[in-house]
């Protein structure tokens, strides 16, 4: 297990991220995250087909107020380790990596931060570790396990179309070409958005996880992602920490399922925006502001524990 430093970035890359940086190898694939600040931690979680960039105006405005950011990239996406097989892809996989890295962070008392797979990656890790999870932002996310056979969004179809999908993912670089059309305003993702999210998969080797997490998508109740994602509605059904939901409403592909988390997290306060699916891009100060108040329960929380425990003494 090591760490080490992360490499540079392009200048231009660079001026938007201007963030500690690391590299993690702690298993057969390097994971590379950002972590910035200092005080309790908080674990912002991308999902497809982005990457860290996605939360960089968040972080800026965490900056200074005694939270620690750590904001992993995903194995297959990123600068993390790219793997060649697809089949590696898996929930479980994604959480195995991202609790390795959170273990040997010595990480306590996060408050976890998850936005598309993001967040049943994060609910996943919370579900095999509950004793370091403390609060949880999501936002745009699934977090229940399918009862019955759904109908896929297009965009899940085109990912399970043979042939189609590689060429649309693998050559023409899908869906980075097309993310601002799933945006309340589209020119929050514009022409040098679309660079920075194209920077990691500028090669065509290394673009075979955007198409595998969509295929991680559940298409029957035997899918590899079904127990899993079981696994993350039962923690989520009885953690008893803090929670906020922030959604946009706009989105096409999870804008109507605010319901179905909220139902998971029925005391949760919530903040519908008009954003679309990448709302860290629109309204990042509402996520901010979110985050800002689970770490403050936690905090208060452990405070008051605290105080009970010198009492009792």
């Amino acid at each position: 297990m090591s760490f080490e430093h992360a490499p540079d970035l392009p200048a231009w890359l660079g001026a938007e991220m201007p963030f500690r940086r690391g590299v993690y190898r702690g298993g057969p694939y390097a994971i590379h995250f950002l972590d910035e600040g200092a005080g309790l931690p908080v674990l912002l979680q991308h999902g497809n087909p982005t990457w860290s960039y996605l939360w960089r105006k968040v972080i800026r405005r965490l900056a200074g107020t005694g939270v620690r950011v750590i904001a992993p990239d995903l194995v297959g996406l990123g600068l993390s380790d790219k793997p060649r097989d697809a089949a590696v892809h898996t929930l479980t996989f994604h959480a195995e990596q991202i609790e390795g890295l959170v273990r040997a962070l010595k990480l306590d008392r996060a408050t976890i931060v998850g936005q598309d797979w993001g967040g049943p990656v994060l609910g996943l890790v919370a579900a095999r570790n509950p004793e370091l999870v403390h609060g949880a932002v999501f936002a745009n996310t699934g977090l229940a396990a399918p009862r019955r056979a759904g109908t896929l969004s297009w965009f899940h179809r085109l990912a399970n179309t043979p042939l189609i999908s590689d060429l649309l993912f693998r050559v023409l670089n899908f869906p980075i070409p097309v993310m601002d059309r799933v945006q309340g305003d589209r020119s929050s993702i514009g022409r040098a958005e679309k660079k920075a999210y194209r920077y990691p998969l500028r090669h065509v080797r290394d673009r075979i996880a955007p198409m595998a997490l969509a295929r991680m998508v559940p298409t029957s109740l035997d899918h590899p992602s079904v127990e899993p994602m079981r696994q993350v509605e039962a923690w989520a059904s009885s953690f008893p920490g803090p929670v906020r939901l922030v959604w946009g409403r706009t989105d096409p592909i999870l804008g109507r399922g605010l319901k179905s988390v909220h139902r998971l997290f029925p005391g949760a306060a919530v903040v519908e925006t008009q954003a679309g699916h990448f709302l860290q891009e629109e309204v990042p100060e509402a996520l901010a502001e979110a985050i800002l108040a689970v770490v403050s329960e936690v905090d208060s929380r452990q405070k008051a524990r605290t105080a009970g425990r010198i009492r009792q003494e």
